[in-house]
């Protein structure tokens, strides 16, 4: 199947430039495609891996993927989907954020080469202020600036002139990829249509009308419920483990509503299109099961953080719900616990009764802490204790760095252990 159909299968594609002409190109030669990410932060969320999915499908059927980090773009800020200016970061800043993106980026797409990562700043940077108006400012038009989307929601609250050129900068990193990593295809959100047009229209007037170069934007993505997708509670998902952990980004994979789930398998997986219709058939005549939303969680943090991350989630998930806790490591509770209810206690053993209210302070009385061991309804790293006079040694599991209470079915506290 040719990939521009399986991306429509998919429901992958929003809008393109020239339909016919890219499937025309791209079923006759390998080309180059690029997506851009500018380092406004050190890490990436799941909204980011949209696009970078469609590059790395690219890769997959043989295609050159080139990776845009935008240190120069990143300076400016692209004021798509923003009401208001970007804070300016320090040039510091942009390099930090930069290397972490960078790193993130190199570990989705191999080390094998079948890529580029390529940074703006090596390009822009090197144009004085007069080069570029002189070749570039004169070549764009202000009313058509002025007309795209992406300026146009701007104007009644305001554009700073910095922003207003963002869609040049951007056009001519489509050029320069265009002329030098044989980039004919750019690739992004449908909030970058403007930008993505502008380019083509740059690579038109000054390598001619002829030059083969296209647009492909991917769908705003929305949950059955119309609300934005990658928004938790907790705030966005990241990639980056330290920020959001292998086992909270299974959690969130596997607990997509049915009414989702197959177009995030269709998106965020590379399974057959065959798999993809046997999961979608489970959905309907077996959804309690929810081994589509299981399918799901293990192909896209594999593919995020590993196969040795996706064992681990499902560790821990066993374990939460087996009382299989002691069996977990040191690194499997702190991220299985994470965000649960924590307190800090000292290392000092002491009676079950005083450690739950005195140490811990999970409960709030003695006597309803005798009630609550009495009747079975404690559990501490797993197991059950039911004898009021059961002695708590915080050093005795997990290397004397937690100990896990359960209280009643569903409520865990993390006691963190101090020297």
């Amino acid at each position: 199947m040719n990939i521009i159909d399986d991306l429509k299968w998919r429901g992958a594609i929003n809008q393109q430039t020239d339909a016919d002409g890219l499937k025309e190109t791209v079923s006759s030669k390998k080309i180059g495609l690029y997506a851009g990410i500018d380092p406004t932060g050190d890490s990436m969320h799941i909204g980011h891996l949209i696009p970078f999915m469609i590059l790395k499908r690219f890769q997959l059927a043989g295609y050159h993927p080139v990776i845009l980090v935008g240190g120069a773009t990143g300076s400016i800020g692209d004021p798509s989907g923003k009401k208001a200016e970007r804070k300016l970061q320090t040039m510091e800043q942009v390099k930090h954020n930069e290397a972490a993106l960078t790193k993130q980026v190199t570990k989705l797409f191999g080390q094998d080469g079948g890529f580029t990562i390529v940074d703006n700043y090596d390009w822009l940077s090197k144009f004085s202020l007069l080069d570029f108006l002189r070749d570039y400012g004169k070549v764009f038009n202000i009313n058509t600036m002025l007309n795209k989307e992406v300026v146009a929601s701007r104007l009644d609250a305001g554009i700073s002139f910095t922003e207003f050129t963002y869609q040049i900068l951007q056009s001519m990193d489509f050029l320069h990829l265009f002329k030098n990593n044989d980039v004919q295809l750019q690739i992004g959100g449908s909030d970058q249509w403007g930008n993505i047009t502008s380019g083509i229209d740059l690579i038109h007037k000054m390598e001619g009308a002829d030059a083969k170069a296209y647009g492909l934007t991917i769908p705003l993505m929305l949950k059955a419920d119309g609300t934005k997708f990658g928004k938790t509670a907790g705030g966005a998902v990241w990639l980056d483990p330290k920020k959001t952990s292998p086992y909270e980004f299974y959690q969130f994979w596997i607990n997509q509503d049915d009414r989702d789930v197959v177009k995030y398998l269709k998106y965020f997986t590379f399974l057959s299109h065959d798999e993809i219709d046997e999961l979608a058939e489970k959905v309907r005549t077996e959804p309690k099961k929810r081994e589509a939303q299981r399918r799901l969680a293990e192909e896209v943090t594999k593919f995020v953080h590993g196969e040795q991350a996706v064992a681990e989630a499902q560790n821990i998930t066993k374990a939460l719900f087996t009382n299989g806790i002691k069996n977990l490591t040191v690194s499997e509770v702190e991220q299985g616990f994470k965000n649960m209810p924590s307190v800090e206690v000292s290392s000092e053993s002491n009676n079950i009764i005083q450690w739950l209210v005195d140490d811990t302070k999970i409960e709030p009385s003695r006597r309803q802490a005798r009630e609550d061991v009495k009747n079975g309804a404690i559990r501490i790293n797993g197991e059950k204790v039911d004898d009021v006079e059961a002695v708590i040694n915080p050093s005795d599991d997990f290397d004397g760095k937690f100990v896990v209470v359960r209280k009643g079915k569903k409520h865990y506290y993390l006691a963190r252990v101090t020297k």
